[in-house]
């Protein structure tokens, strides 16, 4: 990515604006993305000013902390930007002293799991029917609907 270089994340400050419109991007729910804004720590990434990209984690137990949401605006996506937000966290986490990071997507997010796997992260698991428990409404993406939440893991 040409422009990498230009990439800074930074922690998100009480006198910063949520990204809302990124965070609901990756989860249409508000409340879940209330929930993991109140439990977890945001992590914006800015290009010349701009945030074009946003993360959160979450520490869910001792050594152990999981990437809540992550989303990259659209007219972003496709330029590394996804991956150089995982790795952010990958090195967040690892320097709180964790040793494993996970993360969670639904089966429909066919780019989103490819993407987690390219950065070391491999399937422990499925939530069957999370995406029926949780939403209210259903998700379609990629043709297909969202229903079970895969969870990956990596090793740091």
């Amino acid at each position: 990515m040409a422009f990498q270089d230009s990439l800074g994340v930074t922690e998100l400050s009480n006198k910063e604006i949520v990204p809302l419109e990124l965070l609901v991007i990756a989860d249409p729910s508000k409340s879940m993305v209330k929930h993991y804004l109140e439990i977890g720590t945001t992590y914006i990434c800015k290009l010349n000013n701009e945030v074009v990209g946003v993360y959160i984690l979450i520490s869910t137990a001792p050594r152990k902390m999981e990437v809540a949401n992550i989303a990259v605006a659209e007219k972003y996506r496709g330029k590394g930007i996804g991956k150089f937000l995982i790795n952010d966290a990958i090195n967040r986490s690892r320097n709180m002293g964790a040793t494993l990071l996970e993360i969670g997507t639904g089966n429909s997010s066919l780019n989103q799991i490819g993407l987690y796997q390219k950065c070391g992260f491999r399937i422990v698991g499925v939530d069957r029917d999370f995406f029926r428990r949780n939403y209210e409404e259903k998700i379609i993406e990629n043709g297909i609907e969202c229903i079970d939440m895969i969870r990956l893991s990596r090793d740091l």
